[in-house]
C-alpha cells in the first residue's frame, strides 16, 4: 500500500507526537485518531493506552491512517491498565537495554528506522514516569534510571520523550510541587547531555502541559530529552491541546496537552 508523506517527511524530516490519552481514549478515540492525523504525525508516542475495546479500536484507526508500525506494553491479562504505545510510519525495532527503568508498561525502548531522506535511523525510548502518589520512590527509582542510561548512552541519536511527572521548580509549575529532587534530576539530565528539548529552545517560557483538576494550577510535564548526537536536527518544538468537532474546551479530548517536536 503506497501511503502519501507528510509534509515534513516531504521536506526531509519526522514529526514526532507524545500525547498521553487519559485512560485509554475511551469513547474519545475517534476524535483523537483525527486529532493525530491533523498534527501530520510520522512518529506517535501514546501514553496511558490500553488494551480494552477502545484501545484496540485506536490501533486500528491508526493503521488505517499510515501508522502500520505498532509496538506497546500493554499486558493481555490486565487490558484496562495504562501502557505505552508507539506507532509509526516507518519499521520499529524493539531495543533492549541493560539498564533503564524496571517497569515493563510504563518503559518502552525502540529503534525508529526512518529513511535517510528524513535523517535516518534513531533511537526513541518511550517513558511514563509514576506519579509522586502514592510511592514516590518508585517515581524517583524510574527518574534514576532514565538518568543511569543516559549518562552511558553509545548508542547514537536518541531521545526519551514522554510523561515525566516532572519539572523545574518555579518555572514548570504554577504552584510549588516540584522539589529538589525533581529539579535536579532535570539538571543532571541536561549535564549528562540530554537537553530537554523545548527548555533549551525556549529558556524562560512557562508553558503547562497539564492542569490539577481541583486547583486549576498548571505543569509543565510531558518533555522530550534529546541528546547530542541528535539535538542539531530539531527544527521546532511546540505543545497543543487536542480540539473535539463542537467542544472548544481545553480538555476535550484530554487533559493533557501534546508534546510536536520536528527533526529534520
Amino acid at each position: 500500500m503506497h501511503l502519501p508523506l507528510h509534509p515534513v517527511a516531504e521536506q526531509g524530516g519526522v514529526r514526532l507526537v507524545s500525547w498521553n490519552i487519559r485512560a485509554g481514549g475511551g469513547r474519545r478515540v475517534d476524535e483523537i485518531a483525527a486529532q493525530i492525523g491533523r498534527w501530520r504525525a510520522d512518529v506517535l508516542v501514546c501514553l496511558e493506552a490500553r488494551g480494552t475495546v477502545p484501545g484496540q479500536r485506536l490501533a486500528a484507526l491508526l493503521e488505517e491512517r499510515g501508522f502500520v508500525h505498532q509496538r506497546t506494553t500493554t499486558d493481555p491479562a490486565r487490558p484496562a491498565v495504562n501502557a505505552v504505545l508507539v506507532a509509526s510510519r516507518w519499521p520499529l525495532r524493539p531495543l533492549r537495554t541493560r539498564h533503564g527503568p524496571a517497569e515493563p508498561l510504563r518503559w518502552l525502548p525502540v529503534r525508529v528506522d526512518a529513511p535517510v531522506t528524513a535523517g535516518g535511523t534513531f533511537t526513541l525510548g518511550a517513558m511514563h514516569v509514576p506519579n509522586f502518589v502514592p510511592d514516590r520512590e518508585r517515581k524517583f527509582a524510574y527518574l534514576d534510571a532514565l538518568h543511569g542510561l543516559a549518562r552511558g548512552w553509545r548508542g547514537g541519536p536518541a531521545l526519551f520523550v514522554g510523561d515525566t511527572n516532572t519539572g523545574r521548580t518555579g518555572i514548570d509549575e504554577e504552584r510549588p510541587v516540584f522539589n529538589a529532587r525533581h529539579d535536579g534530576w532535570m539538571v543532571a539530565m541536561d549535564t549528562a547531555g540530554w537537553r530537554d528539548a523545548f527548555r533549551a529552545r525556549y529558556p524562560s517560557r512557562r508553558e503547562f502541559t497539564w492542569y490539577s483538576p481541583n486547583g486549576g494550577n498548571g505543569f509543565r510535564l510531558d518533555q522530550a530529552f534529546v541528546n547530542t548526537r541528535l539535538a542539531p536536527r530539531v527544527t521546532s518544538v511546540r505543545h497543543a491541546w487536542g480540539q473535539h468537532s463542537g467542544d472548544a474546551r481545553r480538555e476535550a479530548l484530554s487533559d493533557h496537552a501534546a508534546l510536536i517536536l520536528d527533526l529534520r
